[in-house]
């Protein structure tokens, strides 16, 4: 199955040549599962030419805003709005989760509760429990008419939506290994609030669920569609 890259976002140029790309994350995430992919990295300007160039779509992190004035948002969101109305299943993280709600009529902003930063629990009754890594403060604090909530924090109530079976996204970064978070923190971390930075350096970064969350994104690109 062909899934494509819609690369919205990079991994900081200090660790890249430790860790790679955020396109790489999720080839790793997913490998052995029966996929190929090809990458387009979008916010350079590079767009599929049709929704049907891959069998499925997965939109990454990005350290932008979906609100932002930057010339490739508005072109990714009209291809999103194609690929839904094709019914081409996608799958969106963090700023992939945000930029299909907005595409589709959600809104975002910046979250008065402040940040979510490291090992989070979100409750599923479609999934269980899952401890995966966030980073955000961006949220969608209006969903889509079509969006169900399936996942949900006590910092985040749209942390996991159901387009019915044309897309699955999530808030939080499955991609992220506990090593990668680390060093993300020591290069990005001097952004946050200090309160925030220290309170991630703490958390506990064992037992995480993202491997186990990418047997959901599997099962949801491989289901079968009418």
């Amino acid at each position: 199955m062909k899934i494509g890259i819609l690369q919205t976002g990079r991994s900081p140029e200090e660790i890249q040549g430790t860790y790679g790309d955020y396109d790489g994350f999720f080839v790793e995430l997913l490998k052995e599962r029966g996929f190929e992919f090809k990458n387009y990295p979008v916010l350079d300007g590079v767009f599929p030419s049709d929704p049907s160039d891959a069998e499925g779509w997965l939109i990454t992190g990005s350290r932008f805003g979906v609100y932002e004035d930057h010339d490739w948002i508005p072109p990714l969101e009209d291809f999103l709005r194609a690929t839904y109305a094709k019914g081409v299943p996608i799958v969106g993280i963090c700023f992939g989760h945000q930029i299909l709600a907005q595409a589709l009529g959600g809104k975002i902003e910046k979250f008065d509760g402040g940040w979510s930063v490291g090992p989070q629990k979100y409750q599923s009754e479609v999934f269980g429990e899952q401890n995966i890594i966030a980073w955000h403060q961006d949220q969608v604090v209006e969903r889509p008419a079509d969006a169900e909530v399936i996942g949900s924090s006590d910092f985040c109530e749209n942390a996991f939506l159901a387009y019915g079976n044309k897309a699955l996204t999530v808030q939080p970064h499955p991609e992220f290994t506990a090593e990668f978070f680390a060093d993300l923190l020591a290069t990005r971390g001097k952004n946050l609030p200090e309160e925030i930075r220290q309170e991630a350096m703490a958390k506990d970064s064992e037992g995480l669920t993202s491997l186990a969350f990418a047997d959901q994104i599997e099962k949801f690109f491989k289901a079968e569609r009418t």
